[in-house]
This record gives C-alpha cells, structure tokens and sequence, in this order.
C-alpha cells in the first residue's frame, strides 16, 4: 500500500510539472496567433488611437511575462478571468460547454466500452476465422478515416437520406435527458467509430498475447472449455494494457471532440475554443487548452494507477 501511495505522488507531482509546462506553452502558442483582438472587435475603421486604447483597457499592452504570471496566478485560485469577447466571465461560459462535452463523451464511453472489449474477446476466442479478419479489417478501415469524413457520412445517410437523426446536435440546459441523448447519437457515433479500434485491438492482443503462458497451457491440458480459458483465466491478466488503453481513449473521447463538435455544431467546449481562436479571444482560448491538458493529465494518472491495481507487479519493475 506505501509503495501505492508513492507511486501516486511521483505521478501527481509529475502531472502538475507537465501542466506548469503545457500552461507555458499554451500561452505561447496564443501568443503568435496572428491578428489583435482589438482590431477585430472595432473593425475597419479602428485607428491607431482606438486601438491603443483598447489594448490597455484590456491589459493587453502589458508584458507577456507579465500577463502570464497574472494569468497562471488566476488560474490557481480557479479563476480563469474575464472574455475579452463579450466581458463574461469564463467560469460561467465553460460551465455549460464543458457538462455537454462530458456529456458527449459518456454516451460514447457507454457504446464503444463494451463494444470495444465484446469484439476483442471474440477475436481472441475466433483467432485467424473470417470473423476475426472482418472485424480486423472494419476496425482498421474506421481508425483510418478522418473523423470529419465518417462525421459527414452519416450526416448524409442517417439525417438526409432515412431522417432518423437530426444533422445538428443543438442542445441547451433546458433540453430534457432522452432529447439530449437522441441529438447526441450521430457525434457519439462518429467518436465510437473512432476509438473502439484502439481498444478492440489491445484486447485482441493482449489476451493473445497471454495464450502462450504456460497456466493457460495448463488450463487447455486439463479439458476446459476455449472460452472458459480466455474469460477466466487470461482476461484478468490482461485487464492492466487493456484497462490502459481504455481510459487513453475516454481522454481522446473528451479532448479529441474539437472536429466532431464543429461538425454537428454541438455547443461543447470544442466548439467554444474555435469560435474564440476567430475571435481572438486570448483568455477563453487558454483556459479550454489548459482544461483539455489538465483532463488528459489527470486520466493518464488513473490508467497509470487502475494498471497498478490490476497488476501489482508493476510496483517493481525489473
């Protein structure tokens, strides 16, 4: 349980080093977007006057180093600061955005999870049959098609040809659970196209992989049933890469949403982070970035942890 523990704060402490360095770099690659935000918000008869003014109401004629501190300072104490946008407070507009595109990425967790493991263990089961090659090759084919494609195939199939789903996924805080859930299908969908490959494929493999041990030899040599091996005995042993590979994807599902949400125009937070890279809008940009980074940190650290637990070994690495 100690070695646990120091395990955790090794990769707490790491996770908070990387976050320090992506806010570094976040705010540099903010920094070198092209255009002023001023300028976009008086337009074409903005004068050098005006937009001076402007910078320094927003502070924007500060140092960077300065705006950084003062930024990452705000941060720590959980306040983003002000949208150089529309003056609301960023807290208030990621609220929203963000429950929808957790909420997105559950509905897809919720589908491409047990997906995802049923036709691993099935690959496994049926390994080198026409079952284990077409699902092989139907994987492989959705991994390697963009997201916006397969987004915009079912948007012609689905919305356009047969009218079971709407082609935009509009929702808001007042739309009730089951109607969120119906605009929602087509996005989960595209995103379950997307990453169940990935988890399939580590399943497949690691149960394979586990085949060749000599307990499951044993297990053969004793008469048990091919499935009976592969659920009882090899899929617990397997669970550290396969649990890895899943919660890497759930990170994908959240963080990954940017090209499927400006797709169906789903108002979550990937939609909200291009509309203020248009805008310009500096601090908004930058607290989606660090939320995303901060998201894909802190599952990384539950694979790492959900591993240990599953596989104790790996307290003592050789």
């Amino acid at each position: 349980m100690l070695n646990l523990v120091k395990v955790v704060a090794q990769r707490l402490a790491l996770g908070l080093l990387v976050l320090f360095a992506v806010s570094m770099i976040i705010f540099l690659g903010v920094e070198l977007l092209p255009g002023d935000l001023c300028q976009e918000i008086q337009g074409q008869g903005a004068t050098k006057e005006t937009v001076a003014a402007c910078r320094k109401e927003l502070g924007l004629d500060l140092p960077p180093v300065t705006r950084y501190v003062s930024w990452l300072g705000g941060v720590v104490q959980g306040d983003f600061g002000v949208s150089l946008a529309n003056q609301r407070e960023i807290s208030e507009l990621i609220g929203v955005r963000l429950s929808n595109t957790v909420f997105l990425a559950l509905i897809a967790a919720v589908i491409s999870v047990p997906l995802a493991l049923i036709l691993g263990l099935l690959a496994a089961l049926y390994r080198n049959t026409i079952y284990d090659r077409m699902v092989n090759v139907v994987t492989l084919t959705s991994i390697s098609t963009p997201e916006f494609f397969v987004a915009y195939i079912l948007i012609l199939f689905f919305s356009v040809k047969l009218g079971w789903f709407p082609s935009l996924s509009n929702v808001s805080p007042e739309t009730e659970f089951w109607e969120r859930v119906y605009r929602a299908i087509l996005p989960a969908t595209t995103l379950t196209l997307v990453v169940v490959a990935h988890m399939m494929r580590m399943t497949r493999a690691s149960i394979i992989n586990l085949l060749a041990s000599p307990y499951i030899e044993m297990a053969n040599l004793k008469g048990l049933p091919r499935s009976h091996v592969i659920v009882r005995h090899a899929l617990p042993n397997a669970w550290a890469p396969i649990v890895n590979v899943i919660v890497i994807n759930l990170a994908y599902l959240i963080v990954g949403v940017v090209v499927v949400e400006v797709v169906f125009v789903y108002p979550g937070l990937g939609q909200l982070i291009v509309d203020s890279v248009q805008k310009r809008d500096i601090p908004v940009v930058q607290a989606c970035s660090l939320i995303f980074a901060a998201t894909y940190v802190l599952l990384n650290l539950t694979a790492d942890i959900l591993s240990i637990v599953t596989n104790p070994r790996l307290l003592h690495p050789r």
